[in-house]
Order: C-alpha cells, then sequence, then structure tokens
C-alpha cells in the first residue's frame, strides 16, 4: 500500500510543480484554478456548488469566485429559473486561462512521460478518474 501512496504523492507533487508557475502567470491562485476548471465544463453553478466541489468554506469560495469576476475571468448572473439564486459561469477571459494553462500543462507532463499512448498510461488515466470520482 505504501508503494501506491508514494506513487500519489509524487504525482500530486509532480502535478503542483507544472501547475503553480503556469496559474501563478496567469494570476489565479490553486483555488481559482479549481474554480475555473469546474465553470470550464459548462453551465453555471452556484455558491454551493463551487463550495462543496473546491472544499472551501463558502466565505473563502466567496472571495476566490469575487477576484475571478474582477479580473474578467467569472461572471454571475440570476438563476433564470430560481431567480432567488445567483449562478457563475466562466467568462471569455476565464476560458482563454483554461485552455492556455491546460496547454502548458499537458505539454509539460507529455514531455515528461512521453507523448506516446501506452496501456499503463491510459491505466494511470482510469485509476485516477476513478479516484477523482470519489
Amino acid at each position: 500500500m505504501t508503494g501506491l501512496v508514494e506513487l500519489l504523492d509524487r504525482l500530486d507533487r509532480a502535478v503542483a510543480t507544472a501547475l503553480s508557475p503556469a496559474t501563478s502567470a496567469e494570476g489565479v491562485s490553486r483555488d481559482g484554478w479549481r474554480v475555473l476548471l469546474m465553470l470550464a465544463r459548462g453551465g453555471g453553478r452556484s455558491m454551493g456548488e463551487i463550495a462543496s466541489h473546491t472544499a472551501l468554506p463558502a466565505p473563502t469560495a466567496t472571495r476566490v469566485v469575487d477576484r475571478l469576476v474582477e479580473a474578467n475571468l467569472a461572471f454571475r448572473r440570476t438563476d433564470p429559473v430560481d431567480r432567488r439564486r445567483v449562478l457563475v459561469h466562466l467568462a471569455g477571459g476565464g476560458r482563454t486561462v483554461v485552455e492556455r494553462v491546460c496547454g502548458t500543462v499537458e505539454r509539460r507532463v507529455g514531455d515528461a512521460i512521453g507523448a506516446a499512448h501506452t496501456p499503463e498510461r491510459e491505466q494511470l488515466a482510469d485509476l485516477l478518474e476513478a479516484l477523482a470520482r470519489t
């Protein structure tokens, strides 16, 4: 079991090493990045969904979204179904940041592990996807 935990820890550090400079260059915090990725999946998200998805306390999630809105990376709109709710959406600038950061990180990771699609790499992708769903 230690082998798997150690591998996941090394993977986490490698991702952080690739991700941190790319998001910092865009002026986005790690929490802001998580929100942008969530919003990039489409549709508006409530503050409750954002706080839950990012595992941030609601006031912190609100501050993160405030910064994204101030930077024109996200915007708020009233929910058309429930006018009492406000939904957060990805702005065009946010989409550009997501595409740029993803491209940068994918190139760095691809260079590090090789561009070939091997069965092991696909198994790792499947394992990480399954872990992300838990």
